[in-house]
């Protein structure tokens, strides 16, 4: 049509919040919450150090307690690229606004930037104010790293050279985008998805439809995926906390507990912010948005995945935060990848607490280190449970710090992670809020509704996911 052009709307992710829901009516934070108390106790009661079995018998115990919760995580992980890319692709090409795409992308990417530096200060601040390393008796310290802990210099951090900026900036492009998707480079994964959805808004919608039809049944075969696995989730958890008991045992648990409790301390501040930026920039009750945000949260808690909770996420966001369907559907997908706010935070205090514990005086450059390293690692991190540990390798080793001490938190890791999933979620809603408001859109909330009733309407009738729509060029 002549003065006209065509456009493209694939079908919200949030259609797939059914998959999701009965998770959340069957009270599932509830039953993982019953498993983690079961596999402490389970855990402690058959621990070497309470007597009851042998080391090795507890060994072997512990192996096959925990295979079902190393099948939960491995089923998880293994479908979070297809998701992410998937989700990231549909949701850029849902907009259809060029504009409104380059608005949102300079807003998020200076409110993540912020709100995860802000985070890891947090957990830095919190660690050397709380010092719950040092409730860990040394000797501990001693004989996890073999005696072999270094005092780290200015000159040993891993402070990253200006230099390498620029070669750090052209290896954030994906040159193979089946090696980093083979890989799992999920930041490398997110770009290309954001560059496919770019160039799918400036395509015909004939040659563009094949592509969001086969993202639609990626996401739809996903979350399938993740519905089953999750009504296994309270075993999975059972298992994992009762190997970690027994391979830690109740010497250590005061120590832990206290970091455990720092950590959730840190988080709650995490929270506090962003509800200060829910009330300052959003101008909503603070009380009202938990009240809103409660169903994600809690899916949150359950997964230990953002990604896995993405259908749940927008459909909050749209109908109970009232925000913008554009706007969530391009927030929502990025931000489960990139706005890692509850793990940045963790990795400030766990840095810290490890510090301490190995007695190590970390220098201004270390700390820097750690807050250029956490901030990369969360903006680039797979939305997935049990990653969040993984990734605080890699901080450790750019401070200098031996991560032979992660031994002793990854079993409690089970318990923390689900809580940072939790402040992963809130900060990506938050996120939707802030970015509604001051972000460009060239249509109104009501608008953005009414057609998409149009186009659900439409898909009713032509029994497919993607319709098509004839607008005026700019």
């Amino acid at each position: 049509m002549v003065g006209t052009l065509e456009t493209i709307h694939p079908r919200s992710i949030k259609a797939l919040a059914g998959e999701l829901g009965y998770l959340i009516r069957s009270r599932l934070w509830a039953q993982i919450l019953t498993g983690m108390a079961l596999g402490i106790v389970f855990g402690l009661f058959f621990s070497p150090s309470a007597g009851r079995i042998s080391r090795g018998n507890a060994e072997l115990l512990a192996s096959w307690v925990s295979l079902p919760g190393e099948l939960f995580l491995v089923t998880i992980k293994m479908v979070i690229v297809p998701l992410v890319i998937a989700s990231v692709i549909r949701g850029i090409a849902a907009s259809g606004d060029v504009a409104q795409l380059r608005s949102t992308g300079i807003w998020l990417a200076v409110y993540f930037v912020g709100t995860t530096l802000l985070a890891i200060g947090i957990g830095l601040l919190l660690g050397f104010l709380v010092q719950p390393g040092n409730y860990i008796d040394p000797a501990v310290g001693q004989a996890l790293s073999g005696g072999q802990v270094q005092v780290v210099a200015e000159s040993e951090a891993g402070v990253p050279d200006v230099g390498e900026l620029p070669e750090t900036i052209i290896g954030l492009l994906p040159q193979n985008p089946f090696i980093a998707i083979v890989e799992g480079e999920l930041l490398q994964i997110v770009i290309l998805g954001v560059v496919l959805g770019v160039a799918l808004v400036s395509m015909t919608p004939e040659s563009a439809r094949p592509l969001l039809d086969l993202m639609g049944s990626v996401q739809q075969v996903s979350m399938r995926v993740v519905s089953i696995a999750m009504t296994f989730a309270p075993i999975a958890v059972f298992g994992l906390l009762a190997r970690a008991m027994m391979q830690t045992g109740p010497d250590v648990l005061v120590g832990v507990g206290v970091y455990a409790a720092s950590v959730i301390a840190a988080l709650v501040l995490l929270l506090a912010l962003y509800l200060a930026i829910v009330t300052a920039v959003g101008r909503r009750s603070p009380i009202t948005f938990l009240g809103h945000v409660r169903d994600a949260q809690l899916l949150a808690f359950s997964t230990g995945s953002s990604a896995a909770t993405m259908p749940i996420s927008v459909k909050t966001a749209e109908e109970k935060l009232k925000v913008r369907p554009s706007t969530a559907q391009i927030v929502i997908p990025i931000g489960a990848t990139m706005n890692m706010g509850g793990t940045a935070c963790y990795h400030g205090i766990a840095t810290i607490f490890m510090a301490q514990l190995f007695g190590i005086d970390l220098p201004p450059s270390a700390v820097l280190a750690v807050m250029i390293t956490s901030l990369g690692a969360s903006i680039g991190a797979p939305a997935a449970p049990g990653v969040g540990i993984m990734v605080l390798a890699g901080v450790l080793a750019a401070a200098g710090i031996p991560a032979a001490g992660l031994t002793l938190i990854i079993g409690l890791d089970q318990i923390l992670e689900r809580i940072r999933c939790v402040m992963n979620v809130t900060g990506d809603l938050v996120a939707c809020i802030v970015i509604d408001r001051i972000g460009m859109a060239s249509r109104t909330r009501e608008e953005e509704l009414e057609q998409e009733a149009a186009f659900e309407a439409e898909r009713e009738t032509i029994a497919g996911d993607v319709v098509v729509s004839q607008r005026d060029p700019d």
